[in-house]
């Protein structure tokens, strides 16, 4: 299995949204450069992520982003199933497949799917934020703080 671009850009957001100071927003522009993204694609997930809550975006001079919620209340279970938005890792209705309604595989597949997300479901955005990314985030942050003022 692997995650849509879109998923791990919003994982990507939330991570370092999480670590900026309620004082402080954080811009898409600022955003963009820092995770080397194009910024078209993130104003896609951001505005996605604003819809959920997990972001709370504000507009005009001193707005941008910031974190909707408490980082440890974050289930990356949750963040993932509703990013990735779909239920199942094969669709045996298109193409339709000769073995559908026979085949055991659908169901073995499903079932991973299924213990995959509730492994995430024990882990929030505070856990994959520990002291060292966090750090490294900061850094980043105050990079970017310090070209702005350059």
């Amino acid at each position: 299995m692997q995650l849509t671009k879109f998923t791990d850009l919003g994982l990507r957001a939330l991570m370092y949204v999480s670590q900026s100071t309620h004082t402080r927003m954080v811009s898409i522009t600022e955003l963009a450069q820092q995770l080397n993204v194009p910024r078209n694609h993130l104003i896609k997930v951001v505005t996605f992520l604003n819809k959920t809550g997990w972001i709370q975006a504000t507009r005009g001079p001193g707005g941008g982003l910031r974190l909707g919620m408490d980082p440890a209340s974050l289930s990356l279970g949750l963040v993932v199933r509703t990013l990735e938005g779909k239920q199942s890792l094969v669709d045996c209705a298109q193409p339709p497949c000769p073995l559908a309604g026979s085949c055991g595989l659908k169901g073995v597949l499903d079932e991973s799917l299924d213990v995959f997300y509730r492994h995430l479901d024990t882990y929030t955005l505070a856990d994959v934020t520990p002291k060292h990314t966090s750090e490294i985030i900061v850094r980043l942050q105050q990079k970017h703080l310090q070209t702005m003022t350059a």
